[in-house]
């Protein structure tokens, strides 16, 4: 039986010719730590990272390259950014996001309602759709709003939620505005200038399709003045000063980087960049329609989100009445080779939108690999077992 591979949300799977290749020439050929040496592997390793930083500003059309601050992953991106606003705000600061975000959004709010008073607020979603409504953030806007928060791609919904309308907002206002891409950057066009963005965090190891252990943040032009630093520690410039540096992206980076996974990293997005993310985006629309088509009006299987393609990216959850969603990720591996994930997906709040909340769902997210027979294979296997839950 063939495994079908069907977890991209989580983590990508395979990863283009020449990422791990490129991981296991550094390991072999390089193995020293940027900043750290003036001899020529120290050196190599720090023209590779230059290189990386410089696909990653290209891929996002950010100013410059130093505007990429490279970090251990997406939360740790998203927490950079929460907690470098917010970790000294005074009692009563007000912040808001949605009601589809990660954990590793939820998370860090919660825990600084906690620590120092913060008024977190989410915004619901349309329980079908999963879209905010641009408006109720607007209307939820306080003096004492200090950062808006927002999703760009549902880990549980697939929703595309409309960022840039967002954005215009949180600039009338003057509002740090924070975009969750884990789930959209290397999947969907994403342009934080056009857009109008101030601070941006995704991964490497999903849509970049590098390895786990790198993520990104984006910090706009004069944001740092405003970013207050969460760690400090060595950085291999300006050792004499004992204090952190001011420099970007220096301000946020601490100790040796994951040069190893670095290197895959840049492998990754010169696939990526290549092949353009239109061309990916494209791919994936015509998959998400033929999942939507194969299973519409299946007796006893529910697919959640959006129907509307322009509105959605290939991230699914479904339930088949009758069976967990345990059950049902372990009856798709064993009888069809299927590897999804049930559960929660770290977003309580999205399940709580959908219905779905504490059970949750499976949920099957599709890649640039991703086939359309993967996908016919899928939506057969949720017929048959809707069409016999029991069997």
């Amino acid at each position: 039986m063939n495994r079908i591979y069907m977890d991209n949300s989580a983590t990508s799977f395979p990863k283009p010719p020449g990422v791990i290749e490129a991981m296991t020439s550094f390991a072999n050929d390089c193995g020293a730590s940027a900043g750290r040496g003036a001899y020529a592997e120290a050196r190599a390793c720090e023209k590779m990272i230059a290189t990386c930083r410089s696909r990653i500003a290209e891929l996002i059309n950010a100013e410059s390259p130093d505007r990429i601050v490279l970090a251990m992953n997406c939360s740790e991106g998203l927490s950079i950014a929460i907690r470098g606003l917010l970790n000294t705000a005074p009692q009563g600061t007000h912040a808001i996001a949605t009601a589809l975000e990660h954990n590793s959004v939820l998370r860090p709010l919660n825990a600084l309602k906690a620590q120092i008073g913060l008024d977190p607020e989410f915004i619901p979603c349309d329980s079908s759709s999963g879209l905010v409504d641009p408006e109720d953030i607007a209307r939820a806007i306080r003096p004492e709003t200090k950062l808006i928060a927002c999703v760009h791609v549902s880990n549980v919904t697939g929703t595309l939620q409309p960022i840039a309308e967002v954005a215009k907002i949180a600039r009338a206002h003057d509002i740090p505005y924070l975009v969750d891409a884990a789930q959209s950057a290397g999947h969907v066009e994403i342009d934080v200038q056009a857009m109008g963005i101030d601070l941006l965090a995704f991964p490497g190891h999903k849509g970049l399709l590098g390895p786990l252990g790198t993520g990104v943040l984006y910090v706009r032009p004069g944001m740092e003045q405003r970013l207050a630093t969460m760690k400090e520690g060595g950085t291999g410039t300006i050792s004499e000063q004992a204090v952190q540096p001011d420099t970007m992206p220096d301000k946020y980076e601490i100790g040796s980087h994951n040069a190893i996974g670095l290197a895959g990293l840049n492998e990754s997005l010169a696939w990526v960049l290549d092949h353009g993310v239109a061309e990916i985006r494209a791919h994936d629309v015509q998959l998400s329609r033929m999942f939507m088509e194969l299973t519409d009006g299946v007796s006893g299987l529910t697919v959640y989100g959006p129907r509307d393609l322009e509105h959605r990216s290939g991230v699914f959850s479904v339930n088949v009445e009758g069976i967990a969603p345990g059950v049902l990720a372990d009856r798709l591996e064993s009888e069809y080779g299927l590897l999804t994930r049930p559960g929660v997906h770290c977003a309580p709040l999205a399940h709580e939108t959908i219905g779905t909340h504490p059970t949750g769902t499976c949920r099957l997210s599709f890649g640039p690999t991703t086939s359309e027979s993967d996908v016919k294979t899928a939506a057969a296997a949720l017929r048959e077992i809707a069409i016999q839950p029991n069997a």
